[in-house]
């Protein structure tokens, strides 16, 4: 079903003017689950695959924070240490400038897939006053994944990583603002019929399996 709906999304528009249309509006996937559950990784194959670009939220405000004369560098890092939320405002704002650069530099690229986002319902009523009418939420991909298995992935990938919100205490705050904030807003999309769940507890390449034959 899932495998469906990205074909669906990615298929080449035949009509000029409604390819612009389009264009005006970005065709987003809202990709959603646990610290570990493997959004990033699963994101990447499915660029591989279609014709979308992959925006993650996490990632984003992670060179914001590292940027060079950033005025938001030194809030993103107190939120992110401390397993918070970003606020609102600064998270949008960079999810915006990195969808209109995208599709400033081709027109063709205006399908998206936004991973870690919205994380809570600030997150959600922030993009509906921002984005209405601008972006069109075609679903959310949710990979659902035991809070076990993501820290034990998590801890493992903290090895190499290189991040600061890869260790136990991170983790832990973490897991808890995703149960508490962000699985509200999963079932909020559940409600509307657009939740597309796949099983994110095996390897990848079975998680894979899930998100092309859901």
């Amino acid at each position: 079903m899932i495998f469906h709906l990205l074909s669906r999304l990615s298929v080449k528009v035949p009509s000029v003017v409604y390819r612009a249309a389009l264009i005006m509006k970005p065709q987003v996937v809202f990709v959603l689950g646990g610290p570990g559950a493997g959004k990033g990784t699963q994101c990447a194959r499915i660029v591989e695959n279609y014709s979308y670009t992959h925006l993650s939220a996490g990632d984003l405000l992670r060179a914001e924070r590292s940027r060079e004369g950033s005025e938001f560098g030194q809030l993103i890092d107190s939120y992110i240490k401390d397993g918070k939320i970003v606020p609102v405002e600064i998270t949008i704002n960079l999810l915006r400038k990195a969808m209109e650069e995208t599709m400033e530099m081709d027109e063709k690229k205006f399908r998206f897939l936004i991973d870690g986002f919205p994380r809570n319902e600030d997150n959600l009523q922030g993009w509906t006053t921002v984005m209405e009418g601008k972006a069109n939420v075609k679903f959310v991909l949710f990979f659902d994944c035991t809070s076990e298995v993501c820290i034990d992935r998590c801890l493992e990938r903290g090895k190499s990583s290189g991040r600061t919100d890869d260790n136990r205490a991170s983790l832990e705050k973490r897991i808890q603002t995703y149960l508490q904030s962000t699985r509200p807003i999963i079932s909020l999309y559940e409600k509307q019929g657009k939740v597309r769940t796949v099983d994110a507890s095996c390897g990848v390449d079975e998680v894979s399996k899930g998100v092309y034959s859901h």
